[in-house]
């Protein structure tokens, strides 16, 4: 099979992007080590923007997008890898200015690649994708913090989308007293299922008016929101605590000062998904395979669509539309 399906995001010539499913042969791709035969794919906030006008995330066009992919090696010119072997790959160059995983093949650099740990499947991966790498992240530094379960609340804000979604599963499954914010108030009951115990709208985590320092609240933080609600968890963390900061979706200007630092010992950490080294990005997904699973609430948190149902969930993600996690079955 030389030729397969991929979705394409291509300039248009009033500046505007196509998003359009066309037939591709393996000479399309660009270079790499290892050809993939892609199983899965999944849909992050960062896909959603490769494919918009001034998104500012795709270097070159046309582009197939797509952060991660989990599939099955068909060739390989290192010799870390052979035909047969279950891989994944995210983050790095891959659906920004190397085409993704949003295509039946892949062609990829050896080093982005990392082998599918034992008690995990292809599907799982992708149900993790990049969204669950950061949450796992996230919640590691928490931990590497000492942020233990019996400080307190932790706090994970964005709690409906990806990051925050696998972070409240692992955070609960690992014995965290979990409070869950979010704007969604028909999402209650999901967040519930999930294990979060407190269930806080999106007004009590960015209220009008910010404090320099206010009532301590909570131990530790995991947010991929920024903006002022990253403002407000900073000046309301226990002494001591820590937050992890992974997005940006509430805004990249933080209005915060200098008193939570200097007053209560606090740590604002930073998470990175995308050039995380090989060494880290193996004992993250060793994690993801063991003690941060969560069996029974993986298929909770996940939804499946097509290559056809692409454009229109890229849409959906940039509009707050998307629960949890959305796998692409290839």
């Amino acid at each position: 099979m030389s030729q397969f399906q991929a979705l394409m995001v291509e300039k248009t010539d009033d500046n505007n992007v196509s998003r359009e499913i066309r037939t591709l042969s393996f000479d399309d791709l660009p270079e790499g080590d290892v050809l993939v035969n892609v199983h899965y794919s999944s849909v992050n906030f960062k896909d959603g923007m490769a494919a918009m006008a001034n998104g500012n995330i795709v270097n070159e066009y046309p582009m197939v997008p797509g952060i991660d992919l989990s599939g099955v090696v068909e060739e390989s010119s290192d010799s870390r890898f052979s035909k047969g072997d279950e891989v994944i790959v995210t983050s790095y160059e891959l659906g920004v200015s190397h085409f993704g995983g949003f295509a039946e093949y892949a062609q990829v650099p050896a080093d982005w690649i990392v082998p599918l740990p034992e008690n995990i499947t292809l599907r799982e991966a992708m149900i993790y994708g990049t969204a669950g790498f950061t949450a796992a992240l996230s919640v590691m530094r928490l931990q590497e913090e000492g942020i233990n379960p019996e400080d307190g609340t932790v706090l994970v804000t964005g709690a409906t989308g990806g990051v925050g979604s696998m972070a409240v599963a692992m955070l609960s499954n690992l014995g965290y007293h979990v409070a869950a914010s979010t704007g969604k108030e028909s999402e209650h009951d999901y967040l519930k299922q999930l294990g979060a115990k407190e269930i806080l709208s999106r007004e009590e985590v960015q209220p009008e008016n910010l404090r320099p320092v206010d009532k301590q609240r909570w131990a530790g933080a995991v947010d991929p929101v920024g903006g002022e609600t990253l403002a407000h968890v900073l000046s309301s963390l226990s002494y001591d605590g820590a937050v992890a900061v992974s997005g940006l979706t509430g805004g990249t200007k933080v209005p915060a000062t200098v008193f939570p630092f200097i007053l209560r010992g606090i740590t604002l950490t930073g998470i990175d998904s995308v050039n995380c080294p090989m060494p880290r990005r193996k004992e993250v997904w060793d994690r993801l395979a063991s003690d941060l699973k969560g069996n029974d609430l993986l298929e909770t948190i996940a939804s499946t669509i097509t290559l056809d149902d692409l454009p229109t969930t890229l849409d959906q993600i940039l509009q707050g539309q998307v629960r949890g996690r959305t796998i692409v079955k290839l």
